[in-house]
Parts: structure tokens; C-alpha cells; sequence
């Protein structure tokens, strides 16, 4: 299933998106798309069995703005250096170990809200990445694939960085990574049964039209589950909670001087496989 989220923000309702492309609200089903849904079997087979009947209402979709297709994210846990050509293109050995870092789950807005760059910033950065959506808990998982049976879904998210303030500023890298608006999402959660191999994935990122990254998930260093699993050793997992797994090469940061970091006015598109597109326009704080 693909699932979203439309609606003024902070006014969002939940919906479904037909294979044909139709919304369906989903409304008189469920109250939202959250933790509690996902890790709710019969709920979530209410609104399969509805969908396959055709009862779902299609309301008008004209002008609807679609916003983050998961309410009340519990944490984003967040995988750095996760890709064997992005630790290449900035020079880093890749990790021994998964690299953990956190966004608040308030930089999140819909996938084609406005991005803003903060005050004083002079690079920011982009970053395309698969996110993994948690649907059971994981408290101390035994293997891989104890990791990929507990992910409910995945969605495309937009890890956008501050790289001075995540470098050069001092501490570790939640200054650069926590500015407002830094981690649109969706456009839609779809379900991990509609996504067989997470390994398999096309990521791309354009800036002003031109294709900025080209990657997959198979150059991943560690894979879905073994994220899940790693990750589940030092923390618990709920329900609701999002994984970012990092991202492919080509972001602004491993380019050569002078680096082309965004602007005001600058337009990025974003896409996963099967899984939908963003587009953010920057915009000053």
C-alpha cells in the first residue's frame, strides 16, 4: 500500500493511493497514519480489505497539498557515511561500525513544503536517502533479518545538512543536521510488501534540473536489516520511529571547489524507487 498523509499542515488526514493513481481518504477508517496503525495487523487489514473492495471515497486531489505520510514520528535515527561512494567522495574510511546521529522529529515537513536555509549558513547541503518506518518494537534484535521483519515500510527522505555547522562549529554534527524543515518526507509510506529487495533501489537528486546524484542502495555498507538489527543493541525501536540510511554520492560537499551549496530560490527534486518524488524550493529563514 501506499500511504499519505493530505491537508493544510498540522491538519493532515490519512489517505491511500490506488495503484491507478486515485486517492482514496481513509479517514472513516483510521484516525492517522502512525505508530499505532502500523503496528496495528487488524487495522491495517481493515484498510487492505476496503481498498481491494473499491469503498474507499476519492475526494477532489486538486491543489491538495500532501504532507509527511507519518504523524507523531517517536525519533529519527540517523546513519551516517552509510555508502561506499559517498565515504569515497569526502574522503573518509568507510566505518567499522554503523555512524549514529539524530534528527528531531519537528525538521520533518512534506515533501514539497519549503526548505529554509538557516541564518548565517553558507552550505548547506543536500542528501537523498532511503527512510525505514519501525512497525514492531526491536529491543536487542538477534540478526538481519530479525531487522528487515521489523520495519512496517519505507519513504523518501531528504536529509538536508548544514555542513559548517555540522563540522566546523564544534561538538557533534546535531547543529548542522536539526535546522527547521531539515528533513522533508514521503510522499508516501509504502509498505515493506511492496518493497521485496530494499537493497535494490535507485536513489537520484537533482538541483535546478541537473542531476546532482545517481545512486543505489546497493553500495550501502550496511544494509536495511543490519541497520535495524545494529541499531536495536543500543536503543529501542517503536513503532513510528523513522531510520534515514544515508546517502549516495554526489552531494555538494564532496564536489570541488567552489562547492555548489544551495541558495535561496534554488529548486530540488528527489526520488526513490517506487516510492515517489520530492520538490522543495529554498527559501531564506
Amino acid at each position: 500500500m501506499r500511504l499519505l498523509r493530505v491537508g493544510t499542515a498540522g491538519r493532515e488526514r490519512p489517505a491511500l493511493l490506488d495503484p491507478d493513481g486515485t486517492l482514496r481518504d481513509l479517514s472513516g477508517l483510521v484516525a492517522d497514519i502512525d505508530g499505532t496503525l502500523l503496528a496495528d495487523e487488524d487495522a491495517l487489514g481493515r484498510i487492505r480489505s476496503a481498498a481491494a473492495a473499491g469503498d474507499l471515497p476519492a475526494p477532489d486531489a486538486t491543489g491538495l497539498r500532501t504532507g509527511p505520510p507519518l504523524a507523531r514520528i517517536g525519533k529519527i535515527v540517523c546513519i551516517g557515511l552509510n555508502y561506499h561512494d559517498h565515504a569515497r567522495e569526502t574522503g573518509a574510511e568507510p566505518p567499522a561500525e554503523p555512524v549514529i546521529f539524530f534528527k528531531a522529529p519537528d525538521t520533518v515537513v512534506g515533501p514539497d513544503d519549503t526548505v529554509l536555509i538557516p541564518r548565517g549558513s553558507v552550505k548547506t547541503d543536500w542528501e537523498v536517502e532511503l527512510a525505514v518506518v519501525i512497525g514492531r518494537t526491536a529491543r536487542y534484535l538477534e540478526s538481519a533479518e530479525e531487522g528487515l521483519a521489523h520495519v512496517a515500510g519505507y519513504a523518501v527522505a531528504h536529509d538536508v545538512s548544514e555542513r559548517e555547522f555540522q563540522t566546523e562549529r564544534g561538538g557533534t554534527w546535531d547543529k548542522g543536521k536539526n535546522c527547521e524543515t531539515f528533513n522533508p518526507l514521503g510522499p508516501w509510506l509504502v509498505t515493506a510488501d511492496e518493497v521485496p529487495d530494499p537493497q535494490n533501489l535507485s536513489l537520484r537528486l537533482w538541483v535546478n534540473g541537473e542531476l546532482k546524484q545517481d545512486g543505489t542502495t546497493a553500495e550501502q555498507i550496511f544494509p536495511v536489516g543490519e541497520v535495524v538489527h545494529y541499531v536495536s543493541r543500543f536503543m529501542t525501536l517503536y513503532p513510528g520511529d523513522v531510520v534515514n540510511t544515508g546517502t549516495p554520492a554526489g552531494v555538494a560537499m564532496g564536489r570541488p571547489e567552489p562547492k555548489p551549496y544551495l541558495r535561496a530560490g534554488d529548486v530540488v527534486e528527489l526520488e526513490v524507487t517506487g516510492l515517489g518524488r520530492q520538490r522543495q524550493v529554498l527559501a531564506q529563514a
